[in-house]
């Protein structure tokens, strides 16, 4: 009886370890598929270590009005799953391919943004001793707050933060090894450098340097304004009489006008460090209205000279000029009449002839001495205005190109 029952027992043993033993890989893989682990594997510390051997960043666009940076991560992933070790003495392969929806994987997001993750492939790779290969794509919308202070000569370095679980909590803890750029060129922004960063043992960020490509909005932005600026500096040259001059400035203003209406929505957005050509923007239009109203008052000063400015404290002066105007005329009649009676008509006629020349040379000179006041007032006001516009634009270029605006951008782990 005894021998039976030994009998017995080795036959069970034989029979689980036949059914156990696999001769090819597929075999291996539907085992390992009905174990059905689908939870993540459990610690002691209930920390599980998920190494990240390379990151394959790209940057996808840049969202200006909104600050945001739009960026595709390749990742590949390492973590180690007891459960699904195997004996190599037992089943003698080293690796197995599983499907990614039989298998726990971890989820790898992104800590200041928006992520979705997806697979890279319907299918993992796991090892005898339970290491688990896999690769995943992120699709991940940070909110990097770009600093477009100088916008169009942006530069900025963006961080990229990844979600760890911190020391002493449960969950994933993430290790990168490596981070490399896959493309550097999408659109205007140009991506020079990506850089491997840590805050702590737990906060991991890739650093993403952008730099936009200035010419096309140096082309459709900066460039227009400088070409108007340059036409209103050289409308001078056109002469005050006439309105010519004061026509074209005005044109130029309204022109400058709709330009600035039709990029509102050119424009990039503001922030803590708003974009400066804003600023260029305005103080471009107030130099142009200046310059515009200083034309037509010149204009009114070549006709009538500094009357035109003192008549606004001098009220009754025409008044008392018409009183004077009309003594003189009651003079000169009475001389008139007085003189009619010794002199013939032709004397009478003679004279007459000379006051309306002398009154024609008055005016005349009057006219001229007018005038040269306002070329003189011109050739100041041209000077001056070429002066500090040249002045304005060079400074201004050398703050677009140099200045740099500080912006704490792991704002989101404090």
């Amino acid at each position: 009886m005894e021998s039976l029952v030994f009998l017995l027992s080795l036959l069970s043993i034989g029979c689980s370890q036949t059914e156990k033993k696999c001769t090819n890989r597929r075999c291996l893989a539907q085992m390992l598929i009905q174990k059905e682990y689908l939870s993540s594997p459990q610690s002691e510390n209930c920390t599980l270590p998920v190494d990240v051997p390379l990151i394959k960043y790209e940057t996808l666009s840049v969202a200006m009005k909104e600050l945001h940076l739009l960026s595709r991560l390749e990742i590949e992933i390492k973590w180690v799953d007891p459960e699904l070790a195997w004996n190599t003495s037992l089943h003698a392969f080293d690796r197995v391919i599983l499907p990614v929806n039989k298998v726990w994987t971890p989820y790898i997001a992104i800590e200041n943004g928006k992520s979705t993750m997806e697979h890279d492939s319907h299918d993992l790779v796991v090892h005898s001793n339970g290491t688990v290969w896999h690769k995943v794509i992120i699709n991940a919308e940070v909110n990097c707050g770009i600093n477009l202070f100088n916008y169009p000569f942006a530069y900025d370095v963006c961080p990229v933060g990844l979600k760890s679980t911190p020391p002493g909590e449960c969950g994933i803890s993430i290790k990168v090894d490596q981070v490399m750029l896959a493309e550097d060129s999408h659109g205007d922004w140009d991506t020079e450098d990506v850089k491997l960063g840590k805050k702590r043992e737990d906060r991991n960020y890739i650093d993403v340097s952008l730099r936009i490509s200035y010419t096309n909005p140096f082309i459709t932005l900066l460039l227009p304004t400088i070409l108007i600026m340059v036409a209103d500096i050289v409308s001078c040259a056109l002469p005050l009489q006439g309105g010519e001059r004061n026509t074209f400035k005005v044109t130029l203003v309204l022109s400058f006008t709709m330009f600035l209406n039709i990029l509102t929505n050119v424009l990039p957005g503001d922030s803590k460090c708003g974009p400066i050509i804003r600023i260029h923007f305005c103080v471009c239009q107030v130099l142009m209205v200046i310059s515009m109203l200083v034309s037509m008052v010149l204009t009114r000063v070549a006709k009538d000279g500094l009357a035109f400015f003192t008549c606004f404290f001098k009220r009754s002066a025409p008044q008392n000029a018409e009183d004077d105007k009309e003594n003189e005329v009651v003079e000169n009649k009475a001389d008139i009449s007085v003189i009619q009676r010794d002199l013939s008509e032709d004397s009478q006629m003679l004279q007459k002839m000379v006051r309306f020349l002398e009154a024609t040379d008055t005016k005349q000179t009057e006219s001229e001495h007018h005038q040269r006041l306002a070329d003189k007032l011109d050739r100041i006001f041209f000077w001056l205005y070429f002066i500090f516009s040249s002045g304005y634009v060079a400074v201004m270029t050398v703050v677009m190109v140099q200045y740099e605006c500080k912006i704490d951008h792991f704002n989101f782990w404090t």
